[in-house]
């Protein structure tokens, strides 16, 4: 029953939210589920992410070239992975979920670069998180397109309503679009399964993303 499940999309796409629904819905069916939320924000391996994400290292994305960056959000799943999650990936009855994982390196540090380089940078990026530092490959992806201007438009609203700052991938809306543009060549190129979370200039709700998730994945 063990299986690796990552769910991804751009900021302010229901990600948490549907990892979180999907959790619910196997412990429901008595399946024994471990989720995990990247970056870690809470330990230490996240260290790197924090300071790049803050914008310690330049207020725009692009000032931390893609691979250079790449490397700090692979090294706290890799740290992650070894000292707490490996366990339940080893355990042949656990469903292990992640909200965002080597995906999310694959659209945000992708679409940094011109796009005759985007096949080599994925070819690298596979290369380097599951062969070189030997971190699981998962079992499926679901990736949740929701249009940049809805994207924008969620982040925004959430940050008002709950005060959480946002970083400099959230505030800078031209990113937003140059990785919804890499997430759609993304997904093609890796076969994820790519679920369309808006219909006109409205996000579907949250039930209806659900009810696509769980039937793609089989539940």
């Amino acid at each position: 029953m063990g299986r690796f499940i990552v769910i991804d999309g751009l900021d302010g796409s229901g990600k948490e939210t549907q990892s979180l629904i999907l959790k619910k819905h196997l412990e429901d069916m008595g399946v024994k589920v471990r989720y995990i939320s990247f970056p870690c924000y809470e330990n230490d391996s996240s260290l790197f992410v924090k300071k790049y994400l803050n914008g310690e290292l330049g207020s725009r994305p692009e000032d931390t070239n893609a691979y250079a960056a790449s490397s700090f959000f692979a090294a706290d799943r890799y740290l992650s992975y070894r000292t707490d999650w490996k366990k339940d990936i080893d355990d042949p009855d656990t469903v292990v979920i992640a909200n965002r994982y080597t995906t999310a390196n694959a659209v945000h540090q992708l679409s940094k670069l011109p796009k005759e380089q985007w096949n080599g940078f994925l070819s690298w990026l596979w290369d380097y998180e599951f062969y070189k530092l030997g971190i699981p490959v998962p079992d499926a992806v679901i990736y949740l397109e929701m249009h940049p201007d809805i994207s924008y438009k969620l982040i925004k609203s959430r940050s008002e309503k709950t005060g959480r700052a946002t970083d400099i991938h959230e505030n800078d809306g031209s990113f937003l679009y140059k990785s919804y543009e890499a997430a759609l060549y993304a997904s093609d190129r890796l076969n994820w399964t790519r679920i369309c979370c808006y219909e006109g200039e409205d996000p579907l709700t949250i039930e209806e993303i659900s009810e696509q998730v769980l039937s793609s994945l089989g539940y």
